[in-house]
């Protein structure tokens, strides 16, 4: 008998947070490693979202059980938030805090999944977003989109996937890991599709802010009132605040899918930490300058890094309207013997590239096919410039 469960033994690592774990090792042990791994700001976290942290822990009620459902003035932010920038109208009932984003999907998929049920998963994908399919008991259909798509799937593709088992469709924009965004057409006609069909759409909205070139991303339900009843959205304020580690996401959707997964929270992990809650609670309530700001570095980032990656023989990289990543094909380099080694597959190359140079992505057999490395800009002009320029010297010695 197995001492491990088939179903928690059959879950992968994380690949992200394995990638940056060992470059956060490696360098720890004195090794020059710049790692593009880690899907997280590099920012602070604002000083008046710490400053409410800060009062909050003096509060006697914070050091209590709270609602699991979340603290009624941060789900009535969110009420307004999501008015604010997504002209999307909800009530407190179709709000759920979990701890992050990450919990957010998990209880998506949990509360509306049943074993057999197919999930469209549009590739290349967010790493957990497979694995939470999987312990839901459902089962992750794959489609497909490369670098001549720009990594969005049509609306075609989805209908060739679709079978009558065919339950949900998981929907990113902006993207992890490629910084794709949909334009408004592509949204409305997926959101269309899906009504169209009776099919559900998890809509992770956790990049909203980060956005370039004019790029937009409405939510799904604003474009296709119909939607509304079989949606949920999925957001936070990990990415938008440089919040990653105080971990607190949010589900909106239906009220009785709410509920479902309100009453799962309550024997998961209760409330979501108050303090937390109250940080978020400052940072939705507050304005949006210091989310510009970092908006700005971003983008001056992203135009550097994807000058840089394709001045690197073998690598194409597009250039991405969302996010904070790259996703570069590299399969003009696999194959090509680079100081005595021939890698055949992007993790292959990846494991080279550290090895080497020091230098940490993620290969793409993390998210998809092979062929592709992601690179997250999350990080200083002087670490892309330095880590970028190790790999276009590792690549052109041949």
């Amino acid at each position: 008998m197995s001492r491990v469960s088939a179903r928690i033994a059959a879950i992968a690592e994380s690949a992200t947070l394995a990638v940056d774990a060992k470059a956060k090792a490696l360098k720890a042990a004195g090794r020059p490693v710049i790692g593009f791994g880690a899907g997280e700001p590099d920012f602070p976290t604002p000083d008046y979202i710490v400053e409410a942290a800060a009062a909050a822990t003096r509060v006697v009620a914070n050091h209590r059980y709270t609602p699991a459902a979340g603290l009624p003035e941060l789900r009535e932010a969110i009420v307004a938030k999501t008015k604010r920038d997504s002209n999307y109208e909800i009530t407190a009932d179709q709000v759920l805090v979990t701890n992050g984003g990450k919990q957010a999907v998990y209880q998506a998929f949990a509360s509306i999944i049943d074993p057999g049920d197919e999930v469209l998963l549009p590739s290349p994908f967010w790493t957990t977003y497979p694995e939470c399919v999987q312990l839901a008991g459902g089962k992750t259909v794959e489609i497909f989109a490369d670098e001549t798509q720009n990594y969005l799937v049509t609306v075609e593709q989805l209908e060739a996937a679709r079978t009558p088992k065919t339950k949900a469709l998981l929907f990113c924009s902006p993207s992890n890991p490629t910084g794709s965004v949909y334009s408004v057409e592509q949204v409305k006609a997926i959101g269309e599709w899906a009504v169209k069909n009776n099919i559900w759409i998890i809509s992770d909205e956790i990049y909203e802010h980060l956005l370039y070139d004019g790029a937009t991303a409405p939510s799904l339900p604003v474009l296709v009132p119909a939607l509304a009843d079989t949606c949920i959205i999925i957001n936070g304020v990990a990415k938008t605040y440089a919040m990653t580690g105080w971990r607190v996401g949010w589900m909106i959707g239906p009220k009785d899918v709410i509920k479902a997964a309100t009453n799962l929270q309550s024997h998961l992990t209760s409330n979501v930490s108050n303090v937390s809650q109250r940080a978020a609670i400052a940072a939705l309530t507050g304005d949006l300058s210091a989310v510009h700001k970092m908006g700005e570095a971003f983008n001056r980032r992203r135009k550097l890094i994807v000058g840089l990656l394709n001045e690197i023989p073998g690598f194409v990289c597009p250039t991405p309207t969302g996010a904070f990543y790259v996703y570069p094909s590299v399969k003009g380099v696999l194959g090509t013997t680079i100081r005595g080694k021939t890698p055949k597959t992007s993790a292959e190359l990846a494991t080279l590239i550290l090895e080497e140079v020091e230098v940490a992505a993620v290969p793409g057999e993390a998210f998809g096919p092979s062929g592709y490395l992601r690179f997250s800009y999350a990080t200083s002009d002087e670490d892309i410039v330095e880590g970028i320029g190790r790999i276009k010297k590792l690549i052109t010695e041949g």
